[in-house]
């Protein structure tokens, strides 16, 4: 594993009082969750990192592993199936045999937090952890942001302002060190059901994720 990889994650950390507090409260109502920082999940040496929010409660935190689990899970591994960059259409389990082909998986905040909302100060706080994650990827590699809270992640990481990078479903971006920042909206029940991300919108924007990632 590239030590940048490495250092991208702690799974003792307990920066955030808030999340340390709430996850202490989430091992006492559900022993048997995995309830700590989850780690990204799928190829070390990958051009195209997928970058959510935050661990769900009964999904990421649960199961221990990024979109697991839970409705977004679900939505985001079959898309990945369907274009070719995951072994299996389900994530059910740390330890179900499924792989990632070419593509990461990790999220801005690597802990639980409270209602699925990080403060700004968390995001900032894990922000160094996402930093260490992406100078890991090498020039060219495509950078997936699900959601503005992704989005506004990779931005601080990179020391750039919102401003000059608006979020926009399908929006591209470039970054330092001839990398690249591709939008989404994050594949929420929430965004789903109100017909905000539909399910063709969402692989496409994977598929011209996968695209630029690997030159075509």
């Amino acid at each position: 594993m590239p030590e940048s990889i490495a250092r991208s994650f702690d799974p003792a950390c307990r920066r955030c009082t808030r999340l340390a507090v709430h996850l202490t409260e989430m091992r006492a109502r559900y022993p048997g969750y995995h309830n700590g920082p989850v780690a990204a999940f799928g190829d070390p040496d990958t051009r195209l990192l997928i970058v959510g929010l935050a661990p769900g409660a009964h999904g990421a935190n649960r199961t221990g592993r990024p979109f697991t689990g839970d409705h977004a899970g679900n939505l985001l591994y079959r898309a990945l199936h369907e274009i070719g960059l995951a072994t299996l259409p389900v994530s059910r389990a740390a330890d179900d045999g499924l792989r990632l082909l070419g593509c990461r998986i990790t999220n801005a905040v690597k802990c639980l937090p409270p209602a699925n909302r990080p403060t700004t100060a968390e995001m900032d706080r894990c922000n160094d952890y996402l930093l260490a994650e992406l100078d890991s990827l090498g020039s060219g590699a495509v950078i997936l942001a699900l959601g503005g809270i992704a989005h506004r992640a990779v931005l601080r990481a990179y020391g750039l302002t919102l401003s000059a990078y608006r979020f926009g479903h399908d929006e591209l971006h470039a970054l330092p060190n001839g990398r690249v920042l591709l939008d989404s909206y994050h594949c929420s029940r929430y965004n789903t059901q109100t017909g905000r991300l539909t399910a063709e919108m969402f692989v496409a924007a994977l598929a011209r994720a996968k695209a630029l990632a690997i030159g075509l």
